[in-house]
């Protein structure tokens, strides 16, 4: 694996696991629709969290949850370019999260360091256009289906597979049109048409996908896997998340996208005086 990720401004060293805190300038989404859907209070949200200890922001204005509408690409501009541009000097990486290559380029005009796509890079016009920006950090995410569908039926023969192939081709894809491999992290997609069960399937084997090479993210903040296990809704799901991030951390993963940066960054406090001493 390299030792580094290339994300716009920053080059990250992958010793430690990369904190990415959320940012959903949007009225739906599953966790916190509406805290942080408009343009101030959005800012407000992403300053606390870079305060939390985030390095990477991670700015949303178009909900993926299972079930959720598209909107359009004037709306998603609308909510999104304002906060990359609040953000441009707090010190942090800028990732927009989008699959819309209309949005990527406003977004990369905008300053921002990063496109999270969960559609990863399935778009022919989005592959071609990130090539155009040979410093920003790319994450490939695996989705079966699309939002307002994917929870229906979700089908595999052996899901780790399926999905560690799948995002090994896309990076390929990628590389073959000139994106530098260093530039290109991973995500399974916990949560994205797959099963309560195929989703610990896949966290269970998340080395299996470390093995491939890139750095892997790991976003299972608050999901309902968390909430299938321990019986909690949403806004009691912490616990479950800090342990499914450790659990991931211990797997390889190297990025961990939450919604509570503080309290995670604590927990990898304590993982570090475990396993490399008292030294944080």
């Amino acid at each position: 694996m390299s030792d580094k990720w290339l994300c716009g401004r920053f080059e990250f060293t992958l010793e430690r696991p990369i904190l990415m805190g959320i940012v959903n300038v949007t009225p739906d989404s599953f966790s916190d629709g509406g805290e942080h859907a408009t343009i101030d209070t959005a800012i407000e949200h992403a300053r606390r969290l870079v305060s939390e200890g985030a390095q990477i922001l991670d700015i949303g204005g178009e909900s993926t949850r299972p079930g959720a509408a598209p909107v359009s690409v004037d709306e998603e501009l609308a909510r999104v370019i304002p906060v990359v541009l609040a953000m441009q000097d707090a010190g942090v990486a800028i990732s927009v999260d989008t699959c819309k290559p209309e949005v990527m380029r406003a977004a990369l005009e905008a300053g921002a360091d990063m496109i999270n796509d969960v559609t990863g890079f399935r778009d022919p016009v989005a592959r071609e256009l990130v090539v155009q920006y040979a410093d920003c950090g790319l994450c490939i995410m695996h989705m079966q289906g699309e939002p307002r569908t994917m929870q229906a039926h979700p089908q595999y023969e052996d899901v780790v597979s399926e999905v560690k192939d799948y995002l090994v081709g896309q990076a390929r894809q990628l590389e073959a049109l000139g994106v530098e491999r260093h530039r290109i992290c991973l995500d399974p997609g916990c949560g994205f048409g797959k099963t309560v069960e195929q989703n610990f399937v896949l966290l269970a084997q998340l080395d299996k996908l470390v093995m491939q090479g890139y750095p892997v993210l790991l976003g299972v903040s608050r999901k309902s896997m968390i909430g299938a296990v321990t019986g909690q809704p949403v806004g009691q799901r912490l616990p479950g998340s800090l342990a499914a991030a450790l659990a991931g951390v211990a797997r390889g993963a190297k990025v961990l996208r939450v919604h509570d940066v503080a309290a995670t960054r604590d927990a990898l406090n304590v993982w570090r005086a475990v396993f490399e001493g008292i030294q944080t």
